[in-house]
């Protein structure tokens, strides 16, 4: 289970209530923080989750101030860490990766993922170990980085299974364990008639009928918030099945790294979301 936190609202209110759930399920996940201000005010485009926002969050850096997460969260930061979950880095500013990234340069990378790296630190004591892009958007430099900076995987973005990135004949030397699964608002934009319990029943059964292990990317703000009831019927069937959810961490330990394919990585739109994302490609010879 691979946990996005975009918002001081998903931070406030969804995170506590994932924590409280995955608790009494006695599951584990990682949470993917974002560390600095909340601009979700200015995200755009038909896929925006921003229908699902309450609404100041709607307002934030348009026409309200951007609150600053890490600052304004901290206990909450600390409880996650502290709670036994694993914790990582989703961004600084998330709206801004989302928008600038896939044409920004080395610069623009370095300063956003440095100063989530720092806030990180700084609030939970710890050096982060993980990375996972927000929007699954990525370009060369930020990929380099994430060898760069050491961090033990990423979560980039979209495939079938772990791998090293190669980009434009470039080896990444740094484990890409993708999302494999459809989100939940991703059915739901796809098949506007379903409700979020028949939608988690659709990602039950892709579950179950692809063999090997999958990773489930939720949101604080969705799952945790207004979609918590389907939630937990996802988690009900999975365990009742003889699922285990699990941290990202576990899939990580369980690989070697010297064995994992190569593979191209590639950027094109996914199915109910618009824009270019990260995605694997081709194996590398």
């Amino acid at each position: 289970l691979k946990i996005d936190v975009d918002t001081l609202h998903g931070t406030r209110v969804g995170v506590p209530a994932l924590i409280k759930q995955l608790e009494q399920h006695q599951a584990q996940a990682t949470f993917f923080l974002t560390l600095g201000p909340d601009r979700s005010g200015r995200a755009s485009g038909p896929d925006s989750l921003k229908r699902y926002y309450d609404l100041s969050t709607r307002l934030y850096g348009r026409l309200l101030p951007a609150p600053d997460i890490g600052t304004r969260c901290a206990d909450i930061l600390r409880q996650t860490h502290e709670s036994g979950f694993e914790a990582g880095i989703h961004a600084w500013d998330r709206t801004l990766w989302e928008e600038e990234i896939l044409e920004a340069g080395g610069d623009f990378a370095e300063s956003a993922m440095e100063k989530a790296r720092e806030r990180f630190a700084t609030l939970l004591g710890t050096a982060p170990e993980a990375h996972a892009a927000a929007g699954w958007r990525m370009n060369r430099h930020a990929l380099r980085l994430t060898q760069r900076k050491g961090f033990s995987y990423a979560s980039d973005c979209r495939g079938n299974h772990p791998f090293l990135p190669v980009i434009d004949g470039e080896l990444i030397d740094c484990p890409q364990i993708p999302t494999t699964l459809p989100t939940l608002d991703e059915i739901l934009a796809l098949e506007p008639g379903l409700t979020p319990d028949q939608a988690v029943d659709r990602i039950f059964q892709l579950s179950t009928a692809i063999p090997g292990d999958h990773v489930f990317t939720l949101r604080a703000e969705l799952e945790g918030i207004r979609y918590t009831s389907a939630f937990e019927r996802l988690v009900s069937q999975w365990k009742n099945s003889g699922h285990v959810p699990v941290a990202l961490r576990d899939i990580r330990a369980s690989l070697k790294v010297e064995d994992l394919p190569r593979h191209s990585v590639e950027f094109a739109p996914l199915p109910g979301r618009a824009g270019n994302r990260m995605v694997q490609g081709e194996a590398f010879p």
